[in-house]
């Protein structure tokens, strides 16, 4: 019996021959709409849903135009046809309903953040539990990584967010991070996608929910930074985004069918 080929490749051989393996699983072909609308349904499922709280929005084609949902319609009744298309001052340029008040921070990011296509706000429990704690996120899981220095963490709750202020002070906490965690609120997260945004906004609440379990069991050790810097590179990539997102994808739609119509 002779011996596998790949025992002798460096780990780095290993990566890179794993990624164009990658590269050859299908992804979705959905429209912005309806990966938005997808995004409603994956994250209510993963306990996102607060009520009315909380907005999801992505840029439309025309500049400084974004898709958000209505206000008065919660995640689970999000559909591609139901989505508005607003300006920086939150106007309805087309759609019925009006967007939540608390998108005016969102434009911030998206002026600071040119590199940002999509911005995901939520209360879900467990990064509401930790964020009444003040205190930052910790990645100490090797599939939190995503976040590993990628996280960043508003001490001071501005209050409501639907003041240019609060604007001002999200955006800049968020900085050149992907995620944020908002005291005595929730959390944002970012992505250059749909797909990449979505991801993380579920990672986050599991990191959360991890969290708030260790420190309940005990003291929560820190990872070696290179490793962790690792591990965020090995993840962090848009054909697995993709990949992932079309998983939750599938799942979603057998339960909420009507999200894409």
């Amino acid at each position: 019996m002779t011996a596998p080929n790949t025992l002798n490749l460096s780990k780095a051989e290993l990566v890179s021959r794993s990624h164009e393996r990658l590269n050859t699983l299908s992804e979705g072909t959905w429209s912005v709409r309806e990966k938005l609308a997808l995004t409603c349904r994956i994250l209510f499922d993963g306990g996102h849903d607060s009520g009315l709280a909380g907005q999801i929005t992505a840029r439309a084609e025309a500049p400084g135009t974004y898709f958000t949902q209505p206000l008065g319609q919660g995640f689970d009744e999000i559909t591609a046809s139901n989505l508005l298309l607003v300006d920086q001052d939150l106007n309805t340029l087309d759609g019925a309903g009006i967007p939540n008040p608390a998108n005016r921070f969102h434009t911030w990011v998206y002026r600071a953040r040119p590199d940002v296509n999509c911005i995901i706000h939520t209360h879900p429990l467990h990064v509401a539990a930790l964020s009444m704690l003040e205190v930052p996120l910790q990645v100490s899981h090797m599939d939190l990584c995503p976040l590993y220095e990628d996280c960043a963490f508003l001490k001071d709750w501005p209050g409501v967010p639907v003041g240019n202020e609060e604007g001002e002070i999200i955006s800049a906490a968020l900085g050149s991070k992907r995620a944020v965690l908002l005291s005595h609120h929730g959390m944002l997260v970012t992505g250059k996608t749909v797909e990449e945004a979505c991801g993380l906004a579920l990672l986050m609440e599991r990191a959360a929910r991890l969290q708030l379990a260790a420190m309940a069991a005990g003291e929560i050790k820190p990872i070696p930074a290179e490793l962790g810097r690792e591990a965020h590179d090995w993840i962090s990539t848009p054909k697995r985004d993709a990949v992932t997102f079309a998983y939750y994808a599938r799942r979603a739609l057998r339960t909420h069918g009507d999200a894409l119509s």
